[in-house]
């Protein structure tokens, strides 16, 4: 019979209001990128949560065109490997691909495309960075198969609430060993499903610096 192991945890007075991705998350598989197995993303832009967190990694993308000064004032503050956005939709061609390679230069463990980004553009960006390209799936009728034949490296599977049917038919085309990321939903339940069909690490939406400073004035407020 095998053990359950204990794990042994130590706090900090002063940073106990980090931060703490869902347990469930750690049942999936993991990636092992550049050496270090990733199993949770925490998805944000925001440094006080980015350096506030227990999350495997950070996974920096966001609606406006990529910019380098905010790619590194995230790799500033981050303590764990850092995926940032390159654009591909707005920002996308020759101004995405060098935008990728100065994150790579940055420290960035992986670059970020979003989903309309063309196969031949993921193919060009293969070629001159030496970091893992992510691409963003948003539906089935995406052609994943073929950014997967230019060079992406790994698939980031952002359906909504169609995710996990999403993840589990990516999963029966691309076969067993190929990584998936995706997200995970609301709730425990939602996550393991994701886990389940097919997801290899899953990226986790924290609340907002406004909600956590809400409930911190709010338990001030009924101190007195």
């Amino acid at each position: 019979m095998e053990r359950e192991k204990y794990v042994p945890e130590i706090t900090s007075q002063l940073r106990n209001r980090s931060v703490v991705v869902p347990e469930v998350i750690y049942r999936a598989s993991g990636i092992k990128i550049l050496g270090t197995r990733i199993k949770s993303l925490l998805f944000s832009t925001d440094v006080a949560i980015i350096k506030n967190n227990n999350a495997n990694s950070i996974i920096a993308v966001y609606p406006f065109t990529p910019q380098l000064s905010i790619t590194h004032a995230i790799l500033e503050v981050a303590s764990v490997p850092v995926f940032v956005g390159v654009g591909g939709g707005l920002t996308s061609g020759p101004r995405s691909i060098q935008i990728a390679l100065q994150a790579e230069l940055l420290g960035a463990y992986g670059v970020v495309v979003n989903a309309p980004t063309k196969n031949e553009v993921i193919q060009e960006m293969k070629s001159v960075i030496d970091i893992p390209i992510v691409a963003t799936v948003a539906s089935l009728q995406d052609d994943f198969m073929g950014k997967i034949e230019a060079g992406v490296s790994i698939l980031n599977v952002s359906g909504g609430i169609n995710t996990t049917e999403m993840v589990r038919a990516i999963r029966s085309k691309v076969g067993k060993e190929f990584p998936i990321i995706a997200t995970g939903g609301p709730n425990d339940d939602s996550i393991l499903r994701t886990i389940e069909a097919g997801a290899n690490a899953i990226t986790y939406t924290p609340p907002s610096s406004g909600r956590i400073f809400n409930d911190v004035m709010t338990n001030y407020r009924n101190a007195y």
